[in-house]
Order: C-alpha cells, then structure tokens, then sequence
C-alpha cells in the first residue's frame, strides 16, 4: 500500500512572474508607507482633532509621544488651538489581563489644567485595525476613576469604571472594575497630597468622554459645575486590516516615528509643515537634514527641575549640566563620556557613573550605584547651615539620573525630604521606594524611568 507524498518546499516551483509580482507588492506597501503620505495623513487627522477642540472648547494635550504630532505647538500654522500639555498614559497599562495604574507615571501635572479649563482633550492615535488604542479606551479611564475614588470618596457616582461599550465588552469592564480598589491602595501607599489634588481639579471629579472621526461631536451633557470633562480623542480613521480603500491615508501615521521620520520630530515638523507637506517625495530626506539642522527647538537646554521635597537634590540632562553646572555643588554624571570640563572645574566634586543607554547600561547601573557611598567622602555636604545643591544629570535627564536620583533620596533622606549624605537611612522597603519616587514623578512629570533602571535600584536599595 502506497501512501501519498508530502510536497516539501524543494518540490515547489515559482515563475520569474511570480516574483516579480512579490516584488510590485513589496514596492507598492513600501510606497503606501512612504514620509509624504505620512505626514500628510497626520495633518489630516490634525484637521479632525481641531474639530473637537472647537466643540468642546477645551485645551488639547497630547500623548506622548504620538499625540504631539497631531497638534500644533503653537497656532502660527493656522489652527485655531495648539498644544497647552502632555500626558503619558500607556497602552501597555490597558492592555487584557495587564490592566494596571502605574505608580510611575502618575499624570498629576495635568490636574492644573483640568480644574483651570473645566477639562481637556487627550490626543492619540492607533493602527490599522483598531478604533482606539487601548490607552484611552482603558489606561486613562483607569486613572480618572481610581484618582475620583481617591479625591472624591463621597462622590459615588464617579467611582464606576467609565469605558466605551462600543469598543471594551461589558466582561472586560467589570474585571477591570474589580481591580479599582488595589489600585487605590497602591496609590494611598505614596501618601500625596489630597487636599492640594482635589483644590487642583477645583474640587470637581471628573468624567470621561470619547470622540473618533465618525462619532458624533457634541459639548451636550459636559456640566463643568458638577464635574471636569477628560475628553479622549483618537485622531486616526479606522481601517481595517485589510488592503485601505484610500492609499494615500495611513491610519496612526506617527507611531513609532523614529522608524519613519529620518530624524525630523513634531515640533519642527508643525514648524515647517507647509514646505514639508508641498515637497514631493524623493525631496524630503534632504529638507528634513537641512531643517533638522537649522532647527532652534534641537538646541533649546531645559534647566534642571528641584526634586520636591528636598531642598538641594536637582535633575537634568547632560547638556543641561554644561550650561547650569556653576550653579551647583556638586554633579552626578552617569555617562559612557565623562564631561572633562566639569571634572576639571569640579575635581573631587564630580562624580561620574559610567554606564551606557538602554537596558544595558540599566543594568550597568546597579553596579554603579555603590558609589553613591562616596558622596559622605566629598565634602562636608550637610544641610546645615543651608543647603548644598546636587545636580544629578544622564544622556537624556529622563532614566539613569532618575535611577540615581532615587537611590539618593532613599538612602540619604528623610521622610520630610531632608537629605544629609552622611548619614544612609537605617532601613529600606519597596514602599519607602514607591512613595520617594513619587517625589520624582510629581517634581519632574516628563521623565520615563525604564522598568530595568527601578529593579536596579530596588536591589541596590535592598541588598542589605
């Protein structure tokens, strides 16, 4: 008896027409993905989300980091509203089975906001084959409702999960809304400030609304006296995962922008968005170098941000540190590439932990921080008569020096945020952590500590 052979991928023949059709398609997608319809679908999609800031009349703030190309830093470029805030709400964090408030990115600095203008508009965008990315259709409604529980314990009515039913089922939404109360206690573990939130949003909880191109848009049911309105906009059309009827559109054309944008950001992309949307094609790699290079917005220096509550702890970037450094009495560096003019001007009072970027250099760190010992050795740095100023600073100013920052103020503060680096804290826990990082989040909102860089720490902290 005979059985039947099995083709392998040897037996099978293709056409040079074959390949060649594989070949068109490949071009043909890679064409559909190019920079000019990029760009041009953005400002598309801009077009729509000035349509909803019109309805509602409230300030835009974008999700970084997509949301920033979608609204114009300022309103020279002829839109009526520019950019008045950033948030950083993942997608990760709404994601199935992952729902989570993360005590690392809290988004307190958009309170202000919120209470001064009766609400905003958060900005985001998605893929092809989704309506809405998960960050406003569950991360932010996690946080809102979790931060009402919090401020607003009386308010009962703003204590249920809000989500939109059209895209999270109603199964999702309650074991969500099981979760709400762990998250409330995590949060309550970082001791913030309640009464000074609570006068932020102006004694109003708040509610969440969502808008889509294709949605109806209305202000109708958003009562500023009894509640803010979080407006969560999603600035893409959907279309679906197959072929899209208009080739010239690309749904969530900024993400992952450094994949595409051959190193031009939002910023100076609003900045010269007529000469970019006007340029054909084969000409933009050229106009992007030449007004990358021309740009101000790449050699702006952002001046080191204090670390509330201490008095002398301060965190910046590298460049940061080569402007300001004078003002400072001592500098944390954590660089592959010590700065030798502040190790000549500082000697002794220059500290520099060489660790690289990414999580390799995360790592790095947790050997590295040992040598934060050696601060009680580098001079008499008590906060007595005043106090000294610490100026902590790494390649970006948003994750190693975050990292060290920490370290710092878990080692050597206090609960009040005194710090005296001759005298190491007795005992450490992962709640002492979470709460003197909250310190970190609320003082600098826009820094991103990776997930490597905290365990760097943690175990640094706990080894004892």
């Amino acid at each position: 008896m005979s059985s039947k052979k099995v083709l392998g991928e040897s037996d099978l023949i293709f056409s040079s027409a074959s390949f060649a059709l594989k070949n068109a398609l490949g071009e043909l997608k890679r064409n559909h993905q190019s920079v000019g319809k990029r760009l041009r679908s953005i400002y598309s999609d801009a077009t729509f989300v000035q349509s909803v800031a019109d309805a509602y009349n409230l300030p835009l703030v974008a999700n970084e980091r997509c949301g920033s190309w979608y609204i114009p830093q300022d309103a020279s470029v002829g839109f009526a509203h520019s950019k008045k805030g950033s948030a950083y709400f993942k997608s990760t964090d709404g994601h199935f089975g992952q729902w989570s408030f993360s005590l690392r990115r809290l988004n307190l600095q958009v309170l202000d906001l919120i209470g001064q203008h009766g609400g905003c508009i958060i900005v985001d965008s998605t893929r092809k084959g989704k309506s809405m990315p998960d960050a406003l259709s569950k991360t932010v409604p996690i946080w809102a409702t979790t931060l009402n529980r919090l401020l607003f314990p009386d308010e009962r009515d703003f204590h249920s999960l809000q989500v939109p039913g059209n895209v999270v089922s109603a199964s999702e939404a309650q074991q969500i809304d099981l979760r709400i109360d762990g998250f409330l206690t995590q949060l309550g573990t970082l001791e913030l400030d309640i009464v000074a939130l609570r006068a932020q949003l102006q004694e109003r909880p708040m509610r969440c609304v969502w808008q889509r191109p294709g949605d109806i848009t209305s202000s109708d049911g958003c009562d500023r006296s009894r509640h803010n309105t979080i407006v969560l906009c999603t600035a893409s059309n959907f279309t679906s995962t197959e072929a899209s009827t208009d080739l010239n559109y690309i749904q969530g054309a900024a993400d992952d922008h450094e994949t595409w944008s051959l190193g031009l950001d939002a910023a100076s992309f609003w900045t010269h968005c007529e000469r970019f949307l006007n340029s054909a094609e084969q000409d933009l790699p050229e106009l992007v170098a030449t007004v990358m290079a021309e740009s101000p917005h790449s050699r702006v220096v952002n001046p080191p941000v204090l670390i509330k509550p201490t008095k002398m702890l301060w965190l910046g970037d590298e460049a940061s540190a080569d402007v300001h450094a004078s003002d400072f009495d001592l500098v944390i560096s954590c660089t592959m590439s010590p700065q030798d003019a502040l190790a000549k001007q500082f000697k002794k009072r220059y500290l520099c932990l060489p660790c690289t970027t990414g999580k390799l250099g995360s790592r790095q760190l947790r050997t590295e921080l040992s040598r934060i010992e050696e601060l009680s050795e580098l001079g008499n740095f008590k906060i007595e008569p005043s106090p000294q100023k610490i100026l902590v600073t790494c390649p970006s100013g948003t994750d190693l020096a975050v990292g060290i920052a920490l370290a710092i103020v878990c080692r050597f503060g206090t609960e009040t945020g005194s710090l005296d680096l001759n005298q190491a804290a007795p005992r450490i826990n992962k709640d002492i952590i979470k709460h003197r990082l909250s310190w970190i989040m609320i003082s600098a909102p826009h820094v991103k500590p990776s997930r490597a860089t905290l365990q760097s720490v943690n175990a640094f902290l706990m080894s004892d």
